[in-house]
């Protein structure tokens, strides 16, 4: 029987392997201003993230931040929840990236 202990214990080293791979790969597929832009929805916490929110984070005009955003949604790592709202498309990214703290 797997206990709540042996997931405490197992965690740390389950999320650090995700860091060194799984969420690395998909991170270095990023170019800079795609990082900008995903490093600001982590910002505002647990998504989905508004846009709006994450143009004030940026200090941008929410309208310059579409071929970011659609490249961004091509590559797999975003889509829309709804209308002016996004979310990563892998659970814990967003905490990877705060992890990161870039």
């Amino acid at each position: 029987m797997i206990t709540l202990a042996d997931v405490e214990r197992a965690y740390p080293e389950t999320i650090a392997g995700l860091d060194a791979g799984f969420f690395k790969v998909r991170y270095d597929r990023l170019t800079k201003a795609e990082i900008q832009f995903v490093m600001a929805m982590a910002a505002l916490g647990d998504g989905p993230y508004p846009m709006a929110g994450i143009a004030k984070v940026m200090d941008r005009d929410q309208s310059s931040l579409g071929p970011a955003r659609a490249n961004i949604i091509s590559k797999g790592m975003i889509y829309s929840t709804d209308h002016g709202y996004l979310d990563f498309t892998v659970p814990l990214f967003a905490e990877y990236l705060r992890r990161r703290g870039e």
